[in-house]
């Protein structure tokens, strides 16, 4: 991993353990730190090739007690070759067009992730989400953060995803989606987008956040050959499925 040096120190807390949102009956808790000051984007390159990902202004990684189920992943791009569902999606989509806009929440935008929301993830905190808490997880970045936006051909909007640029990849930061289009496998098709998006600017990864493997929610993460794990020895290659 590359040694990126800091020009002040930087102080880390450990969260409260809270239920795990995944995982039926652990506990979660997290190492975090705030990103702010004339750094904030060097910590942030750091901290998210040390596996970290990011919420708001603020840096996080798992450190959950008797548990090690959450583990960073990236695909390796230059080496990614879509298998053949992948083809099919990209062709299912290739009527979308998809628009790089600012980190700035819309209405449209909230009513899309509220019906996400409701439609997967019901009785979860980010279901009980305002369009001000939304509005924040959009725009409280302290880092280079743009949205991706895919509208079909009438400019109805199917998907977005918020999304850091790094200066070694894309990193995706949460995305969402019209749940009533299960064939369009819109999820896959932003991750496939992002692929592309990275090769073209000459960024070698795309992240992805944690992969769980026994959260089916995260399964498809593994999908996305060549992908690389951050352990205890850095990142490597993947292996399980």
């Amino acid at each position: 991993m590359d040694h990126i040096p800091l020009k002040r120190p930087h102080f880390f807390f450990t969260t409260a353990a809270l239920p795990c949102p995944y995982l039926p009956g652990r506990l979660e808790r997290k190492i975090v730190t705030e990103l702010n000051g004339p750094d904030s984007e060097t910590l942030h390159e750091a901290l998210s090739r040390a596996g970290f990902r990011r919420s708001h202004s603020i840096a996080y990684t798992p450190a959950c007690p008797g548990c090690q189920a959450c583990v960073p992943v990236r695909i390796v791009v230059d080496k990614f070759h879509p298998d053949r569902t992948m083809r099919k999606i990209s062709r299912h989509n290739a009527g979308l067009t998809a628009r790089v806009v600012p980190a700035r929440a819309t209405a449209e935008q909230y009513k899309l992730f509220s019906r996400y929301q409701e439609s997967r993830h019901n009785g979860g905190d980010m279901a009980l989400m305002g369009f001000y808490d939304y509005r924040s997880m959009v725009e409280d970045s302290p880092i280079d953060t743009f949205l991706l936006e895919f509208r079909q051909a009438d400019d109805t909007l199917v998907a977005v995803c918020l999304t850091d640029r790094m200066g070694d990849g894309l990193s995706a930061v949460y995305s969402f989606y019209e749940p009533d289009m299960p064939s369009a496998s819109l999820g896959t098709y932003v991750v496939l987008w992002l692929i592309d998006e990275a090769i073209k600017q000459n960024l070698p990864f795309v992240y992805l956040g944690y992969w769980i493997p026994e959260s089916r929610k995260m399964a498809y993460k593994t999908r996305f050959q060549p992908l690389e794990a951050f352990g205890p020895d850095g990142w490597q290659p993947q292996s399980g499925h």
